[in-house]
């Protein structure tokens, strides 16, 4: 979900105490990658990564204007731009892989209905899947699990609910018992629960929302805050859940900044944890080799000149810089484990506006 503002310093979790921010030499193993061949305005939404040597990553470029989709794919050496001249879409809002074989990406089209995309080696195909090309049909973020299993949240006939599949066959399951919500993201967790997150309606704004599917839905109380939104979540137990999104606040003028909101759910409630930044904020969470919530991506409106995340460190999370001169004001909308080895992808945009023209931007991260 791109459009967000956060800055930090950690806080250690429960406990209120601050951490100061971290040095940043070296940016803590982060490094500015080349992306090239978007045509600006341009920015890559999300990334996935089956391994060192391969990693794809999405979005849009000419946006500000009649606005195409985008995708590149990395081969270990460099980041590629991939040909979608066969495709009529607007942008690529998501993507998740784990190997050649098994990779897919959603987005939305220039006419009715949404696209179902799968990787074919060198490029994205369309795919069939039951309501293709319904008009009411949205597809909105997508996970593939350590079994190749596809989970797609989305809603088709009024309701919002889950596209399950294993490339073949499909089904969509049974709606989110929930009404006016928007689902921005889904993860496979331990043992096949699928999460999702967004945002529902709570009569005067909206809560964060945080639902978790094992067969049956079991929907989290709402996270609470001023119209406030989950952009991406990480769970390694029905026990620890981390949700990271932004709190929009109330009114102010278009364009308004809002507030990086980071919330933990310990089985029995939700705790919100201080960012250590207050205006901007939390676009993506990815979690390392253990299974642990390692790495957010953010965005701190009062300090752009460069890139902005939260690292795990023990029971806190501490705020590290990314490289200087990577872009002029770098906005990162998601990060991203690479498997099988200790390293990160992070993806977005050189700039947080259309102008000037920003670009697709990509750090990688090496431990």
């Amino acid at each position: 979900m791109a459009g967000t503002v956060g800055a930090l310093s950690g806080v250690a979790l429960g406990t209120g105490q601050s951490r100061a921010e971290a040095p940043a030499p070296g940016a803590e193993g982060w490094q500015a990658v080349p992306a090239p061949g978007s045509v600006p305005a341009a920015q890559l939404r999300s990334a996935a990564a089956a391994g060192p040597r391969l990693a794809w990553a999405v979005g849009e470029e000419r946006y500000g204007g009649p606005s195409q989709a985008l995708a590149m794919v990395w081969n270990g050496d460099g980041w590629a731009k991939s040909d979608l001249s066969h495709l009529d879409h607007t942008q690529l809002t998501a993507v998740a892989g784990v190997c050649p074989a098994s990779a897919w990406s959603v987005g939305r089209p220039a006419g009715d209905g949404s696209p179902l995309l799968r990787w074919d080696g060198a490029t994205w195909r369309e795919v069939t899947f039951p309501g293709r090309g319904e008009p009411d049909v949205r597809l909105t973020s997508v996970a593939v699990g350590p079994d190749r299993q596809v989970w797609i949240c989305g809603s088709r006939g009024g309701a919002v609910r889950l596209l399950h599949g294993d490339g073949r066959r499909w089904r969509w399951l049974d709606p989110l018992p929930v009404a006016s919500v928007n689902l921005y993201g889904v993860v496979v967790g331990p043992r096949g629960a699928v999460w999702v997150s967004g945002d529902r309606s709570n009569g005067g704004g909206w809560s964060g929302l945080v639902a978790r599917w094992d067969g049956a839905w079991t929907v989290l109380p709402p996270i609470t805050g001023l119209r406030l939104g989950i952009a991406d979540l990480h769970a390694a137990g029905p026990d620890d859940v981390w949700a990271v999104g932004t709190e929009a606040g109330v009114g102010g003028p278009p364009g308004r900044p809002g507030n990086p909101a980071l919330s933990h759910w310990d089985g029995t409630a939700w705790t919100r944890v201080e960012a250590g930044f207050t205006v901007g904020s939390l676009t993506g969470i990815a979690g390392d080799a253990q299974g642990r919530a390692a790495w957010i991506s953010g965005w701190n409106f009062q300090d752009q000149s460069r890139s902005t995340y939260l690292r795990r460190d023990g029971d806190a999370w501490v705020v590290v810089r990314g490289p200087a001169g990577g872009a002029p004001a770098p906005y990162l909308n998601a990060v991203t484990s690479v498997p099988g080895t200790t390293g990160f992808w992070s993806v977005g945009m050189t700039s947080p506006s259309p102008y000037p023209p920003t670009e697709a931007y990509t750090e990688r991260h090496h431990a």
